[in-house]
């Protein structure tokens, strides 16, 4: 119900009419909103019966032709709300553009217009434009020319199309502008009021933020005719169908974690977000190692390639979606089973936008943060300001998954030998193996240890829990002085905390570990990124030294010698594999994950199979597991590695 008295929100700002609403109180349907029959189809068809509180208290003024302010947060049905009442005042008869849209990123402007174009579905004759940045603007101007009736865009783009009159507003009735608050936050303040500016006097000004800032208050005093304010009051920032935990986490465990927190909530399809991108080609490499389908967003991509990026997640394609808070603004992807904070956002309200991409449309998500113990007091203050207390979960140990992994396995084995009719052609392999001296447990459980890929690996006999102790011995503190071997890790899911470590670190921790211990080269805080060498840290590896031989590595006993032929020396081979020379190296700008793709996509064996590796200025060491090793010098000898023509064979 309209308040009585009216609300002041600045100086000289007063909101007559306003409308706050309980985020449960509604109990409309569309049918009571007087839609029209085919606007109630197409909400029929895309499964909605009951609208939404901004919905259901939005859609009534704007269809009376009321100026309308729209406080709600991200999540809440906001692009229905404007966009049921736009298209039913649309006239299909008049080929010219009637209602703007304005959006603060081309993501989000896609996704309005795909809204509208489902809600639309059943209106025949209606014409619905995107315009924004990257895209071809001499395709855009082609279809306005044919004459379009709503236009959805960036403020830049919207701009340059008024400057070259190819955009005509004259007989526009309509204005929305779509996270306002957003908008202005992105610098387009100046754009935005020069477009207001220039729009039709005669019009309807429609505005929706998640805030109500002075600058958004500012434009609703310029620009808007004595404005209904409706508010969507939540009385948690956060929703209550998101299950919220957090993990205290040893900095270099989190992938570690994660992929555990995958197979045990059989994960289908996620967002992770971190602060920085570098972080993301990190996650997006490591994940790929494991075999996941991992793409990463982050602001350095063309616009072809952030379309391709999300095309494939909204498809199921790409099943985890790494990326940074700016580049992540718009992105509405339906059924995300969980968002990951990896690392904990700057912003409080980061974390608000970041776990809303889960759990909508009334459906139950997830939202898992990863918290290290620099992380801990930034943590606490988000939940102060989300005013939720998120609780602590138990990291999930190693058996445990394998436990989960056997449990499914055997299930959909129990499927396939129930289904399958053509199980009779295999059954001489049995026999075969039997010949041969295998028994048939031995041969079973071969089988299972290969399709399951179940691997131990460095984490998985160690606590993950973050250390608190001033003198932790765990990633970014002072090291294991227990002695170990010298090793220079590219990959962080191999290793160990066997050692202590030399660590090399430009994200700001310091070095750690013994004279003794492990030589770690980290260019983030992550894995080894070997793409040369990079300013600004305490160690770089730029490779020979005039004037000195280099540190290369344990003598027996542990103690280190200086090496003559100025190159870091080769860790120890893991057991059960073959080490391959592959004649590239660092100066061909060869990645760990350039090898990893090339051996697992032309050998077809897992890339999370691939053991340590080994980058030298000229050629490169590999570790595979031994009994595929003659095929990965068979299937890759003569090929091709980033343009150059490779020879492999099994190092002496």
């Amino acid at each position: 119900m309209p308040e009585a008295a009216p609300v002041t929100n600045q100086k000289d700002v007063v909101i007559k009419d306003t409308i706050t609403v309980q985020p449960d109180a509604n109990q409309r349907t569309f049918a009571d909103l007087n839609l029209s029959p085919d606007m109630l189809a197409a909400v029929t068809e895309m499964g909605f019966t009951t609208p939404s509180p901004i919905q259901a208290e939005a859609i009534p003024p704007i269809l009376a032709g009321r100026d309308v302010i729209g406080q709600a947060q991200t999540g809440t049905g906001k692009t229905a709300a404007f966009g049921i009442p736009a298209l039913e005042l649309v006239d299909p008869s008049d080929r010219s553009v009637q209602v703007l849209i304005l959006c603060p990123t081309r993501e989000l402007a896609v996704q309005v217009t795909e809204e509208l174009r489902k809600l639309s579905k059943f209106k025949r004759g209606i014409y619905i434009e995107t315009i924004y940045g990257g895209d071809s603007i001499d395709r855009q101007i082609r279809s306005l020319k044919k004459g379009v009736h709503i236009v959805v865009g960036t403020p830049g783009r919207v701009m340059d199309h008024m400057e070259r009159n190819t955009l005509k507003l004259d007989n526009a009735k309509m204005i929305i502008l779509d996270e306002a608050d957003e908008m202005l936050d992105m610098g387009f303040r100046e754009d935005i009021e020069s477009i207001l500016e220039d729009f039709p006097t005669e019009r309807q000004t429609v505005l929706f933020s998640a805030t109500m800032s002075k600058p958004i208050l500012s434009i609703t005093q310029r620009f808007q005719q004595d404005p209904v304010l409706v508010k969507v009051v939540k009385k948690e920032l956060t929703a209550v169908n998101i299950e919220q935990v957090y993990f205290e986490i040893k900095p270099r465990a989190k992938t570690e974690v994660m992929c555990r927190l995958i197979d045990l909530y059989d994960l289908k399809l996620m967002l992770v977000f971190c602060n920085t991108k570098r972080k993301v080609e990190e996650i997006v490499e490591d994940m790929m190692i494991r075999g996941y389908a991992a793409e990463g967003l982050h602001g350095d991509l063309r616009q072809a390639q952030r379309n391709n990026v999300m095309s494939k997640f909204r498809a199921g394609t790409t099943t985890i979606l790494v990326a940074t808070d700016v580049a992540a603004r718009g992105i509405d992807v339906d059924n995300v089973d969980a968002v990951i904070n990896y690392d904990i956002p700057l912003d409080e309200e980061y974390y608000v936008h970041r776990i809303g991409r889960t759990g909508r449309a009334g459906k139950s998500g997830r939202a898992f943060s990863f918290v290290s113990r620099d992380e801990k007091y930034r943590f606490r203050d988000i939940q102060n300001y989300t005013k939720v207390r998120v609780e602590k979960g138990v990291i999930p140990s190693f058996e445990d998954i394998v436990g989960i992994r056997k449990a499914r396995f055997i299930e959909q084995l129990s499927v396939d030998i129930k289904e399958s009719k053509d199980l009779h052609l295999y059954g001489d392999m049995l026999t075969q193996l039997q010949h041969e001296g295998f028994t048939t447990d031995q041969i079973v459980s071969a089988l299972m240890k290969r399709s399951m890929g179940i691997e131990k690996n460095e984490f998985s006999d160690q606590d993950l829990n973050a250390d608190d102790r001033r003198n932790s011995k765990f990633e970014g503190d002072r090291g294991d002085s227990r002695g170990g071997r010298f090793d220079d890790r590219r990959n962080d899911s191999r290793g160990g905390d066997r050692g202590g470590r030399f660590e090399d670190r430009r994200g700001g921790d310091r070095f750690g570990g013994d004279r003794g211990g492990r030589f770690e080269d980290r260019r983030g805080g992550g894995r080894f990124d070997d793409r040369g060498p990079r300013p600004g840290g305490r160690f770089e590896d730029r490779g020979p030294r005039p004037g000195g031989d280099r540190f290369a590595g344990p003598r027996e006993g542990g103690k280190p010698y200086f090496g003559k032929d100025n190159e870091r020396p080769v860790r120890e081979r893991e057991a059960n594999m073959t080490r391959l020379s592959v004649s590239i190296g660092r100066k061909d700008y060869v990645r760990p994950g350039d090898l990893v793709g090339a051996i697992a996509g032309e050998s077809g064996i897992p890339g999370s199979s691939i053991g340590s590796i080994d980058i030298f200025d000229s050629h490169t060491f590999v570790d595979v597991p031994n009994d595929v090793a003659n095929r990965v010098v068979a299937s890759m000898d003569g090929n091709n590695i980033k343009g150059r023509r490779v020879s492999v064979e099994i190092a002496r």
